[in-house]
C-alpha cells in the first residue's frame, strides 16, 4: 500500500534559532521541541525534566470535592464499597489501583467487573443487582458512568449511590451521581482533557490524600500500574500524561508490582527499561485477553496479587487467554478479508462486517487489522445476546463518533471517543446502518484520510546523526500519540553494496547506507516489509527515505540504526 508523506511544518524560525541557542541545541532538535509546542527554556525544562510537583491541583475536577466528601461518609458510616471497572486495560488497571489504595482504609470493600458477553460495555444492571444484593450503598465507577444516566438513577431508587471517574464523551445528559469527574463534562475547568479512565482515578486517590494530609509519595506506587493504562488506552502522551507515565515507566523497570513482574518476565522484557511500546504490545494485550476470552477479574487478581505465587498462577492464565486471542484474532482477520470481497466493499469508503459467530473479544482487534489492509473506519459485529454488537476503529484526523452519531437512530447503544467506539444494534438494522454509516463517512472523509500517512517531522541528512543528537532524542521519551518518536526524511541515499534481504520470508531489508563519501556517514539500517524495493536498490539506485533512530545492540556493541518507515524509489 502507497504511502503519503506528510511533513509538518518546522514552526516559527526566530523562535527555533532562539530556542537553539539558549538550550545549546542544534536547529533540528529546537525544531522537533517547537513543533511539539515547547517554545520557551522554562517549557524545555518541564520537558526534559518532568516533575510530579507539576502535577495539577486535582480539585480544578470538578465534583472533586463532592467526591472525597461521599467517600468519607462511606469510611465514617463503615459502608461497603463496590469498585467498579470496565474489562479492558484501563477499567482493570483503574479497579486494582482504587481497591487496592482504598483497602488501606477500608475492610468492607469489593470490585465487579462486567462480564463482556453477558452484559457488554459500561455500567450493567447485573453489576447494580450484585450491588445491592450485598448491601453495598456507594459504587465507584471507574473508566465508564459518563452515559449511563438511567442506570445510575435505578441505582439510586435501590439506594446505591455512585461516583464516577470517566474520561469519555458524555452524553447530552450527565448521571445524577453523587459525583461526576470526567475532565471532558461540560463545565469542567480542569486544564489536562487528555486523562485516561485510571488517571482520572488518580486524581481522585491525589485528592484523598491532599485532604487527609497524606503523603502524596504513597500513591508513587501506583504509578506504574497507570503507566500501563496510560500506554494502552492509547491516549496523547502530553502534558499530566507525559509525567505520569515517564515516573510509571521507571517505577515499572526498578520497582513493579508483583503482578505486573510476573508479567514483564514472561514477556521476556526484563532487566532492560520498559517503553510505551512494551506496553502496547507486550504487557497491554495480556492483560486484556483476560476480559476478551474469559473475565476481566484474572486480571484484576492478577494485578492486586501479593505474592508471587498466586501472581504467577494468574499470569500464567493470562499468558494462555493470550496465545488463545491470537489465534482467534488471525483467524477472524482471514474471514473478514474474504468478507469484504465478497461482499463487493472493496471500493467503499467505509467496512461494515457482521458475523454472528465471530468472537465478540477480538472485534476491535480485527477492525484495526482490517485497516492495515483496506484503510478506511471500520466496524466489525457480531452476535451478542440477540443483538449485533461490536467495535470501530478510525483513521487519523478522521472523527469516528460524529460518523456513527448521524446514526444514532439505528442503534440500540454506543459509546466512545474520536478514533474508538463501541456499538449495539439489532441484527435486522445492520444493512440499512452499513449504507448510512457509508453515507455518513463519503460526505465528510477527505481524500488525504484515505491514504496511509507516514508523517515527517524534519529532513535529517546523515552527516548530521552523532550520539550526541541520538542521546538528546532519546530524552524525548516517553514516545506515544502526540510525541512520536521523530521521523525525519533524507533524500538520495545508496546503499553501499552490503545489502540484502532478510526475514524466513524474505520479507525485510537490511541495508549499509551512505549519503555522501566517508567512513562517518555509513549508517545501518532495517526496513520491515520492505523487501520489493530491494531490485533496484542492489543496483545502486539512489532513493529517499522516512526513517526514526534507534539503538542496534549486536555481539554486545551497541550503534546507531536507521529504521526505515518508508522507501521512494524512482
Amino acid at each position: 500500500m502507497s504511502k503519503v508523506w506528510k511533513i509538518k511544518e518546522n514552526g516559527h524560525d526566530d523562535i527555533i534559532v532562539k530556542l537553539a541557542s539558549e538550550l545549546n541545541i542544534n536547529k533540528i532538535l529546537a525544531t522537533l521541541l517547537v513543533q511539539r509546542g515547547i517554545r520557551t527554556f522554562e517549557q524545555a525544562r518541564t520537558f526534559f525534566r518532568p516533575s510530579l510537583n507539576d502535577l495539577h491541583d486535582p480539585f480544578l475536577m470538578k465534583d472533586m470535592d463532592k467526591a472525597i466528601e461521599r467517600i468519607d461518609k462511606a469510611l465514617a458510616q463503615g459502608e461497603k464499597i463496590l469498585v467498579y471497572g470496565d474489562y479492558d486495560v484501563d477499567g482493570t488497571t483503574s479497579v486494582a489501583m482504587v481497591y487496592s489504595f482504598l483497602k488501606k482504609f477500608h475492610d468492607k470493600l469489593d470490585y465487579y467487573i462486567p462480564d463482556r458477553y453477558l452484559e457488554g460495555y459500561g455500567i450493567s444492571y447485573k453489576g447494580i443487582e450484585y450491588a445491592a444484593l450485598n448491601k453495598i450503598k456507594l459504587i465507584i465507577a471507574l473508566d465508564c458512568g459518563i452515559k449511563a444516566v438511567d442506570k445510575i438513577q435505578y441505582a439510586k431508587e435501590r439506594g446505591i449511590d455512585f461516583i464516577i471517574c470517566d474520561h469519555h464523551t458524555p452524553g447530552e445528559k450527565i448521571p445524577e451521581a453523587s459525583a461526576v469527574l470526567d475532565p471532558d463534562r461540560p463545565g469542567c475547568d480542569y486544564p489536562y482533557k487528555h486523562l485516561s479512565g485510571c488517571g482520572v482515578g488518580f486524581k481522585m486517590l491525589q485528592a484523598y490524600c491532599t485532604t487527609h494530609k497524606l503523603s502524596q509519595e504513597q500513591l508513587h506506587e501506583y504509578l506504574d500500574i497507570l503507566a500501563v493504562s496510560i500506554a494502552s488506552d492509547i491516549v496523547p502522551i502530553t502534558g499530566e500524561n507525559r509525567t505520569l507515565a515517564y515516573f510509571g515507566l521507571k517505577r515499572l523497570a526498578e520497582y513493579p508490582r508483583i503482578g505486573l513482574k510476573t508479567i514483564i518476565t514472561m514477556a521476556g522484557i526484563e532487566n532492560k527499561p520498559i517503553t510505551i511500546e512494551d506496553i502496547v504490545f507486550k504487557i497491554g494485550p495480556r492483560i486484556n485477553a483476560a476480559g476478551r476470552i474469559e473475565s476481566g477479574r484474572q486480571a484484576v487478581e492478577l494485578l492486586i496479587a501479593e505474592t508471587p505465587d498466586i501472581a504467577l498462577l494468574h499470569c500464567e492464565k493470562v499468558n494462555t487467554f493470550n496465545q488463545t486471542r491470537r489465534n482467534i484474532d488471525k483467524n477472524m482477520t482471514d474471514e473478514a478479508l474474504k468478507e469484504i470481497e465478497h461482499l463487493g466493499l472493496k471500493y467503499k469508503y467505509s467496512t461494515v462486517l457482521y458475523n454472528p459467530s465471530w468472537h465478540k473479544g477480538v472485534v476491535g482487534i480485527v477492525a484495526s487489522r482490517l485497516i492495515e489492509t483496506y484503510y478506511r473506519p471500520t466496524i466489525v459485529l457480531t452476535e451478542s445476546n440477540g443483538w449485533a454488537a461490536g467495535s470501530a476503529r478510525s483513521v487519523p484526523g478522521f472523527d469516528l463518533y460524529e460518523a456513527i452519531s448521524k446514526c444514532s437512530d439505528l442503534l440500540e447503544n454506543f459509546g466512545g471517543h474520536r478514533y474508538a467506539a463501541g456499538l449495539t444494534l439489532k441484527p435486522d438494522n445492520i444493512t440499512l446502518f452499513r449504507d448510512r454509516f457509508e453515507k455518513a463517512v463519503s460526505q465528510s472523509i477527505t481524500p488525504e484520510q484515505l491514504i496511509p500517512q507516514v508523517e515527517i517531522d524534519t529532513e535529517l541528512n546523515l552527516k548530521d546523526i552523532s550520539g550526541k543528537l541520538f542521546n538528546i532524542l532519546k530524552q524525548f521519551e516517553p514516545f506515544g500519540p502526540e510525541n512520536m518518536n521523530p521521523v525525519f526524511f533524507a533524500e538520495n541515499v545508496v546503499d553501499n553494496g552490503k545489502g540484502r534481504v532478510v526475514g524466513t520470508g524474505e520479507e525485510h531489508l537490511k541495508l549499509c547506507l551512505v549519503q555522501e563519501d566517508g567512513p562517518y556517514n555509513v549508517f545501518d539500517a532495517i526496513a520491515f516489509n520492505q523487501s520489493q524495493h530491494y531490485s533496484k536498490i542492489s543496483k545502486g539506485i539512489g532513493f529517499d527515505i522516512a526513517f526514526s533512530l534507534n539503538e542496534n545492540t549486536f555481539r554486545g556493541n551497541t550503534s546507531i540504526q536507521l529504521n526505515i518507515k518508508d522507501i521512494k524509489i524512482e
